[in-house]
């Protein structure tokens, strides 16, 4: 090994113990009878400490002395230590909520599609129907998700999509078996929307409270 690397490891290895134990190179010198500028030297790789400072130092951060030799960016061989990092970091790892919401949208569209699939293979008439319940089933699945998270940024954006949604869904069935159109249905939504703001312009404050514990999640 080359000699210059050697000396850098072992200083490396020095101030890194030093360190973990709270020591200064001024207490560290003093306790091995040595100046501070010669510990600052070590710790530089411009000298090494002679075997018995290295025999004192080890005992000093009850270490073995080999320790202060390895190479102190090594990864470890132990298969077992390998082993448990890896599950660390799974563990540590947190599932993305946006890809959760996004494959539970494409869930209920899959199940719109395959029906529409069925349906057209039997020469079933109207069977794009599907997708017009698609879209309130995919704003309930969404506010229902949000909601077990107490992030309840757009929950009236998912409720008005619901009651929109189902207008349209029952607009377009009575037009399509019925022969009905049954556009007046939709004067329905004022209302129902009107409610929507009012209500969650009453639990505002509430809601904000909830809010800010995920919004400081979301930004780390």
């Amino acid at each position: 090994m080359d000699d210059e690397k050697l000396k850098s490891q072992i200083g490396a290895n020095i101030a890194a113990h030093r360190k973990r134990c709270g020591m200064t190179q001024a207490g560290l010198a003093e306790k091995l009878n040595y100046s501070d500028k010669a510990v600052s030297k070590w710790e530089r790789g411009e000298s090494v400490p002679d075997v018995i400072t290295l025999m004192n130092l080890a005992e000093r951060f009850e270490i073995p002395v080999t320790d202060l030799l390895e190479d102190p960016n090594k990864i470890p061989d132990d298969s077992d230590v390998k082993i448990q990092q890896v599950v660390e970091k799974h563990l540590k790892r947190k599932p993305s909520k946006t890809i959760i919401l996004r494959l539970s949208s494409l869930l209920v569209w899959f199940v719109a599609l395959f029906i529409y699939v069925v349906v057209s293979s039997f020469d079933i008439a109207n069977g794009w129907l599907p997708f017009f319940y698609a879209i309130p089933a995919d704003a309930i699945v969404r506010l229902s998700l949000r909601s077990a998270w107490h992030d309840f940024r757009w929950n009236r954006v998912y409720v008005s999509i619901i009651v929109w949604g189902v207008l349209l869904s029952f607009f377009v069935t009575m037009s399509v078996f019925f022969r009905l159109c049954l556009w007046r249905v939709f004067l329905l939504g004022i209302p129902g929307q009107i409610a929507i703001f009012l209500w969650f312009r009453m639990f505002r404050p509430a809601q904000e409270k909830e809010e800010s514990p995920q919004e400081e999640e979301d930004h780390e």
